[in-house]
């Protein structure tokens, strides 16, 4: 970790100066807890252990169906994308780890390219394939499917390219392949919603039989968009049906815009873990469908219940517990290096609210049927501000107090719009 892209001193600088009052609000915090018999060095020590994934086409500027607005200074290339990745993880310290995305990242060495990542002190997560984009030169359109298409050809082609994003992967040091698929109908009719399914199923159990061990296979439901009829893994139900029928290697992965309006997501984690096929998560707001507006700009609340969950399941493992976290926007109109860094703090708060809920006292109310005092355990947790103990982690791993302060002290954005090549007009979301 040898080529940090900002300076160090730029951060200590800012840090000096913010430090006496982040003591204040810590210390007051911690009698505040102190008293409810909470260790607030503890819930520290949770925070700076929690990590998510960031992934490499959130660090461009996004766009709507219609068109996509362009900002100065945004990543051209995988390399510029790792750069940005890297600012956001120097001053948050809990994004360690990119996601990449194939073939919008594609590269000729993969060695050199995971070289290039941990010297800017990055690991990679998840690996994602795209079988619902046609690229130049391909021989077969995904324009009606594709590992359910009924063309045998293109459902082959499909599975190639999964296989050949877990080689990708295995180079670049993941153990994940996120799966997701465009495949559907947008007219009643269209396709046999029976055959479709089970021509997923046996082009996907060809994707599971090449993951190498240690590996998952993580199934990424969609209601709608691109197909507005039917898709063919819309909902929880399908997807872990899917995962039970291609085995253990298969797990779910939770986008939280990927439902219907006031789908209760925090019950679709239990269920998830219940049954031992909670993979990870995609964390995004929605306000209409699926907006991908920043994390816990609509509905914090949301996140924090969504986060009790996953802290009950991480208490109770089951068959285990290991969910792949990632953050997975669209920035339109704001600078996604901001859009990341606000919005892994808001993942975050949400954790350490989660770790902050006295598991004893909501026990008892839940089995004692008292309704009002179970609310209250979550309500006592979620109310507190935590940001002091965020901020406190950050600074000990060498971040930022202030993660949106500091990068614009560093004016990274306007110094790389002065190097960096102008991205490109276009239409449809990144």
């Amino acid at each position: 970790m040898n080529n940090l892209p900002l300076s160090a001193d730029l951060i200590a600088e800012a840090n000096a100066r913010a430090l006496p009052a982040l003591e204040d609000d810590y210390f007051a915090l911690a009698r505040k807890l102190e008293r409810a018999g909470i260790a607030i060095d503890a819930v520290k020590d949770r925070v700076a252990a929690f990590a998510v994934a960031i992934p490499t086409w959130g660090a461009g500027r996004g766009g709507t169906r219609f068109a996509r607005f362009p900002m100065p200074g945004e990543p051209t290339s995988i390399h510029e994308k790792l750069e940005d990745c890297a600012v956001i993880n120097q001053l948050c310290r809990i994004t360690p780890r990119v996601s990449p995305h194939f073939p919008w990242d594609k590269v000729s060495d993969y060695a050199a390219l995971r070289e290039e990542a941990e010297s800017l002190g990055l690991g990679f997560d998840a690996v994602n394939s795209n079988t619902f984009q046609d690229q130049p030169g391909q021989p077969h359109s995904y324009a009606t499917g594709s590992l359910s298409s009924t063309h045998e050809a293109t459902r082959r082609q499909a599975i190639e390219h999964n296989i050949e994003c877990i080689e990708i992967g295995r180079q670049l040091g993941s153990r994940d392949l996120t799966v997701w698929v465009g495949d559907g109908t947008n007219l009643p009719g269209q396709q046999d919603l029976a055959r479709s399914l089970d021509r997923y199923l046996d082009a996907a159990s060809q994707v599971y039989a090449a993951l190498p061990d240690g590996w998952r296979m993580l199934l990424e439901h969609k209601l709608f968009e691109p197909a507005f009829y039917s898709s063919v893994i819309s909902d929880w139900g399908s997807s872990i049906l899917a995962a039970q029928e291609l085995g253990p290697k298969a797990k779910c992965l939770i986008d939280l815009g990927h439902h219907a309006p006031n789908v209760n997501i925090e019950q679709i984690v239990a269920r998830l873990h219940r049954f031992g096929k909670l993979g990870g998560f995609h964390f995004n707001d929605s306000k209409y469908g699926d907006d991908d507006l920043d994390s816990g700009s609509i509905n914090p609340h949301q996140l924090f219940l969504v986060f009790n969950e996953l802290v009950e399941a991480e208490r109770n493992p089951r068959d285990g517990f290991d969910p792949a976290y990632m953050i997975d926007q669209s920035h339109n109109v704001t600078d996604p290096v901001e859009s990341m860094l606000s919005s892994a703090e808001a993942i975050a708060q949400c954790f350490a609210k989660a770790c902050l809920v006295d598991r004893e006292a909501l026990r008892a109310a839940q089995e004692g049927n008292d309704t009002m005092m179970a609310f209250q355990a979550l309500r006592r947790a979620y109310t507190i501000d935590v940001s002091p103990v965020l901020a406190m982690a950050r600074l000990e791993a060498g971040g930022a107090i202030d993660v949106l302060d500091t990068y614009r002290q560093s004016r990274w954005r306007e110094r790389k719009a002065q190097e960096r090549k102008a991205s490109g007009l276009g239409a449809g979301i990144v």
